[in-house]
């Protein structure tokens, strides 16, 4: 739900997006993905509160079958209640998250599932699939191996320990370092010098690095002399997963593709985020621990690769150059496209090597832009005069009627005729008129 009213809110309603769209898109979405890791803490603070109250003020084993039970009930039945807000907001308070999504079927004369746009998708966004889907699964089994260090680190400096509570206030720490994470990637994802990708890339890398230095001396860091090493690689694993993967796989999928198969694809990205999990949790009970630590590093370089290779940068990309682009590709006329969606630098090394930037041309895409704009505002136009003639019935279609500036609206009026759009009245762009007729026939 995040992405979706993430990417609806950022995208606007309008034919123009507005600078605060573009340059600050990234904070809005990974600002509400942040709670996260506020759930998180105080998931935690509560574990820890519930189990003092019930276990008579103590931490410490045995614990009782009473203090075991409320404790895990009532944390289990907070996240419910709020959850089932979330729906009840979902469905009656956020009528128009889909609204982005129904449209773009609508242009495309598309109803229900739209399989030839599914047929595209692998076509023409197949390598950035796998970037948003591999990276996701990497990141997931990260983020369930960050917990590897805590159980050794705790086993040198408590041997004895038999209670849960050391675990859970250093996770209560390591959660704080997170948010620091979470903040610092909220603060510096729009920022052009480091940005979506090269953050996603830094992040790997980094845990990558803070793996397998202890996979490899492993007795060394686990000794009691050198512990406190341990442990900072365990924090700082925290804080680069958040300040990288963790934030940015789930913004990145979303904003990739354009509107029409943004939520499979990104449900897509997010089920193999989910497998990675899986693949964690079944793997790790069937290996030992220095194992895992041989293991897991090799995702990290994994996710590094395929950011590298597959993903393209969109920090600072209108998302409507994505829609713009996509109907050209429905039109049969991929070639036709010159914006900003296929410029070097928001196209992957992949792209970049297939030749798909060599289209960009900036002059002839606003020569494009115009035309469009004066299709749009001749049909905006159009529909104004048949609803003051009392033209439309009570079920006529609902269209997306922005409200045009004065300058715009002057400079059509002195321009009307001139555009190869003149006249047509349809709201679809002359560009694509004809030949969008006959593929989609």
């Amino acid at each position: 739900m995040t992405a979706t009213s993430g990417m609806e809110n950022a995208v606007g309603s309008g034919k123009v997006s507005t600078k605060e769209d573009r340059l600050h898109r990234g904070r809005k979405v990974t600002s509400a993905f942040l709670m996260q890791g506020w759930g998180q803490f105080f998931n935690q603070v509560i574990l820890i509160l519930f189990l003092l109250i019930f276990h008579h003020g103590s931490g410490n084993p045995p614990y009782s079958h009473v203090a075991v039970q409320w404790t895990y009930r009532i944390s289990f039945a907070i996240p419910a209640v709020g959850t089932l807000w979330l729906v009840y907001y979902r469905t009656y308070k956020m009528k128009s998250a889909s609204k982005q999504l129904a449209a773009a079927k609508k242009k495309s004369k598309v109803t229900g599932y739209d399989t030839e746009s599914l047929k595209l998708t692998f076509t023409y966004f197949g390598p950035r699939m796998i970037a948003t889907a591999g990276a996701w699964f990497a990141n997931d089994v990260f983020f369930y191996g960050n917990k590897l260090f805590q159980s050794e680190f705790i086993k040198v400096i408590l041997p004895e320990n038999t209670s849960i509570m050391p675990g859970w206030l250093y996770n209560l720490i390591n959660v704080g370092v997170s948010l620091v994470g979470y903040y610092l990637a909220s603060f510096l994802i729009d920022n052009k010098l480091y940005g979506r990708k090269r953050m996603q890339m830094i992040g790997f890398f980094m845990d990558f690095l803070l793996f397998v230095i202890p996979a490899f001396n492993f007795e060394h860091y686990k000794s009691i002399e050198h512990v406190k090493e341990f442990q900072t690689m365990y924090f700082l694993s925290s804080f680069f997963n958040q300040f990288g993967p963790n934030a940015v796989t789930f913004l990145v999928a979303a904003e990739v593709y354009p509107t029409p198969i943004r939520a499979t694809a990104h449900g897509v990205s997010a089920a193999a985020g989910k497998l990675g999990a899986l693949l964690a949790s079944v793997l790790y009970n069937y290996i030992d621990t220095q194992t895992k630590f041989y293991v897991v590093p090799w995702f990290g370089l994994m996710g590094m690769l395929v950011t590298v290779l597959f993903l393209p940068d969109t920090t600072g990309l209108d998302l409507k150059e994505q829609e713009r682009r996509w109907h050209f590709i429905r039109a049969g006329r991929e070639s036709d496209y010159h914006g900003i969606a296929v410029h070097p630098r928001h196209l992957s090394w992949w792209e970049r090597w297939r030749g798909v930037g060599r289209y960009y041309d900036p002059d002839a895409d606003y020569k494009q832009k115009i035309e469009e704009m004066r299709a749009d505002w001749e049909a905006s136009e159009a529909r104004k005069a048949d609803e003051k003639a009392g033209a439309w019935g009570d079920d006529a279609e609902e269209h997306d009627d922005s409200v045009w500036s004065s300058d715009v609206s002057t400079f059509f009026e002195k321009t009307k005729g001139r555009g190869s759009g003149s006249g047509s009245g349809s709201g679809t762009s002359p560009l694509l008129a004809p030949k969008e007729k006959e593929f989609v026939e």
